[in-house]
């Protein structure tokens, strides 16, 4: 039987199933890089060097350096407001989330430092419990590990290059969604009832360069890449729809996404041996991100399932700039402050955005500071409020049928820490 299968709204459906193709990227990785709103590239200091900048390692301090921190990151909810039926409109959930760092040092080795980090560059989580957004994405959670040992040398004083790989596992992803569509059946408009829940695990391997270049004690120059890691997720999938007639799929599924590369140049200038101050642009490929699809173990039988997650979805989002400043100011011998600023793009059209990720254009504030205990000791704190401008969608540039405005997204980051040299 062959029937005309009109899906309002299904073609958004897929676009909360991604992990990585959502735009959440985490770049602030340490106190420092919080508090600096990540314009920590050129000059960095201490151990999370081996993450922002490994080529920096060989200006560090010539002994075992440590640092383990945490963030609490708060995500408040966002409303959507829906421009032609009310009944549409949402809120999501309040997100919490506690993410731990760890960075260390070696000594230095005729030039040769060894560094290594363990981030969580990707993660967050979304969920929508009105009927209309959870439709699309009831629930959205993302868990990423990296762990990236790094290797630096140091040619002379003004010149340093590193290379490192990057190990990326990620584990615990949630994708679910379940709510009403209408099915043009040629007679007309009949309501159907479809839900999704998977999960999905993967581990994979990329690399990141590093180079430094000091033309004066004061100034620095610095180029970072984190390469392109494709990643295969594999799990397990059930869908579910009562149309035309009751049919759940259980079995395998599997999901080819683009962790994106990132190139980060920066340059710094230090005024007075104790006021640095630094300009960062970084680039994010997301344009590689053209489309979202699914691929199962077993053929799907129904068409109301091949429609809502199985037939491939364009995305088409494209490549993204942030542009970031941050001032260090050495207060004391034993206090150092630091406040930061950024402009950070959204690279999600509006003809495709949707509720797993309603993104736009962020401006970030930050500030925080470090206090050394003694010798060996050092503490640190920072905060950033990541605020992001309101996101208004017409309904003929969205091909999810989205007709409203996205408003009251951002982020809180609150990371304590310590570090330790020895």
């Amino acid at each position: 039987m062959r029937k005309k299968i009109a899906i309002l709204a299904a073609i958004g459906i897929m676009a909360a199933g991604t992990a990585y193709a959502s735009g959440y990227r985490i770049p602030e990785q340490s106190i420092n890089g919080v508090a600096l709103s990540n314009a920590y590239i050129a000059h960095t200091e201490g151990a999370d060097t081996t993450y922002y900048n490994p080529a920096n390692m060989g200006w560090q301090e010539d002994r075992w350096q440590l640092e383990v921190s945490a963030s609490y990151i708060n995500l408040p909810h966002i409303d959507y407001t829906d421009y032609g039926d009310s009944a549409r409109n949402g809120s999501s959930e309040t997100e919490n989330i506690f993410i731990p760092m760890f960075h260390a040092l070696s000594p230095d080795y005729n030039n040769f430092r060894f560094g290594f980090a363990f981030v969580v560059p990707y993660g967050l989580s979304k969920r929508w419990n009105d009927p209309f957004p959870r439709t699309f994405s009831e629930e959205f959670t993302l868990k990423v590990f990296e762990a990236n040992p790094s290797l630096s040398y140091k040619f002379c004083d003004w010149f340093g290059v590193a290379a490192g790989a990057r190990l990326l596992h990620t584990t615990g992803n949630k994708v679910k969604s379940s709510g009403n569509i209408l099915v043009d059946t040629g007679a007309g408009l009949v309501p159907a009832y479809i839900s999704r829940d998977m999960d999905g695990d993967s581990t994979d391997l990329g690399y990141n360069l590093a180079m430094t270049v000091k033309p004066t004690k004061e100034w620095n120059i610095a180029a970072t890449y984190r390469s392109k890691v494709d990643m295969g997720l594999t799990g397990s999938a059930t869908l579910y729809t009562n149309f035309p007639s009751s049919y759940t799929y259980n079995g395998d599924a599997r999901l080819e996404v683009v962790t994106p590369a990132v190139l980060t140049i920066g340059t710094s200038y230090t005024f007075f041996d104790r006021t640095t101050v630094e300009l960062t642009w970084d680039k994010t490929y997301w344009g590689d991100y053209k489309q979202l699809d699914f691929n199962y173990n077993d053929t799907l039988l129904n068409p109301i399932l091949i429609a809502a997650f199985d037939a491939p979805k364009a995305k088409n989002w494209h490549d993204s700039n942030a542009y970031r400043i941050g001032i260090t100011h050495k207060c004391t011998d034993r206090f150092t402050a630091m406040i930061g600023f950024a402009y950070d793009e959204t690279p999600i059209p509006s003809e495709t955005i949707g509720f797993e990720l309603p993104g736009s254009d962020a401006l970030l504030f930050s500030f925080g500071g470090r206090y050394q205990v003694n010798e060996h000791l050092e503490l640190g704190g920072a905060y950033l409020l990541d605020h992001k401008k309101t996101r208004t969608i017409e309904n003929s540039a969205n091909t999810s049928g989205i007709n409203g405005k996205f408003e009251d997204a951002g982020a809180h980051v609150v990371t304590l820490g310590m570090i330790y040299k020895f």
